[in-house]
């Protein structure tokens, strides 16, 4: 898809032409969608969304992905681990996107017990490990080599920094 925004859950749609109007989404997921793992979790996530348009789902990967629209994220923050946008502009990351995506969605049970100190601390930590190597066990390159593949594909089109602002 060549759209950062999956247009059932465009999150500037309802901000055009009123910069004073909240968003009718609750959390913006910024997630890779070269990535199966993660793949299948916003497929997950979108079904117990049911189109309530609660999730707005960013696409990292794709060529028109502007950090400025979601947070000041840059594509390689937004590959090197999970990172979310509140309405308020508030950037969260690690399991903290994990627990509000799943609060948002009614689910938040799941996660509930991560908000205890000890076991947040061990899940951001088995978190940390899965994010330094999740480009590799999905059979990747590393994050390094997709970031100047990204960039040579966008200063081909005339998009060098696209990503970077």
């Amino acid at each position: 898809m060549n759209s950062a925004i999956h247009p059932e859950a465009n999150p500037e749609a309802n901000l055009a032409g009123n910069p004073e109007a909240q968003p009718t989404w609750k959390i913006k997921l910024l997630y890779d969608s070269q990535c199966p793992l993660c793949l299948h979790e916003v497929n997950f996530l979108r079904r117990k969304d049911a189109d309530r348009g609660l999730v707005a789902f960013v696409d990292v990967v794709a060529d028109d992905y502007d950090p400025q629209l979601h947070g000041g994220v840059d594509y390689e923050a937004a590959m090197a681990r999970i990172h979310a946008v509140l309405p308020d502009g508030t950037v969260i990351q690690n399991v903290e996107v994990f627990r509000r995506v799943y609060e948002v969605l009614g689910m938040g049970w799941v996660y509930a017990i991560t908000k205890l100190p000890i076991v947040g601390w061990i899940a951001d930590a088995v978190y940390g490990i899965w994010a330094k190597w999740r480009l590799q066990l999905t059979g990747r390159p590393n994050l390094k080599t997709i970031l100047a593949e990204r960039n040579q594909r966008l200063c081909e089109t005339g998009r060098c920094d696209i990503g970077r602002r």
